[in-house]
């Protein structure tokens, strides 16, 4: 696993790294069951503080992209079926909330489009 922290980068610390490590996970680089490096552990290899790290993982747990076994550790997660689950359930949210503002099906796909784009081009 290999990881790069940029600290001129607009991003957070901890974003660079929950980015960094969902990419690498969805992409196969780290396969399902990889075990993670500990808390400490990256962080003291990234110079990063301990919190930071543990603000990704919570972040990437909560994501379905890792999954925490206790003391056992923190592993790559099965291919990000909860991830999808999520992010279908959010898509669904937002086309009923779209509906009851009475927004047309172009204008909604639009907005979506924009914060897209400012999400990942910004």
């Amino acid at each position: 696993m290999t990881l790069k922290i940029h600290i001129d980068d607009s991003a957070a610390p901890y974003e660079q790294v929950r980015v960094q490590i969902s990419e690498q996970a969805r992409s196969g680089v780290l396969p399902v069951g990889y075990r993670l490096p500990t808390v400490r552990g990256l962080a003291e290899s990234l110079g990063l503080a301990a919190n930071t790290v543990a603000k990704a993982y919570r972040a990437l747990e909560s994501d379905g992209v890792i999954e925490t076994r206790g003391r056992n550790g923190t592993f790559v997660a099965a291919a990000g079926s909860a991830a999808e689950r999520e992010l279908a359930l959010a898509a669904q949210a937002y086309v009923e909330r779209a509906r009851r503002l009475a927004v047309g099906e172009e204008a909604a796909l639009a907005a979506v489009r924009d914060a897209l784009r400012a999400a990942y081009e910004g």
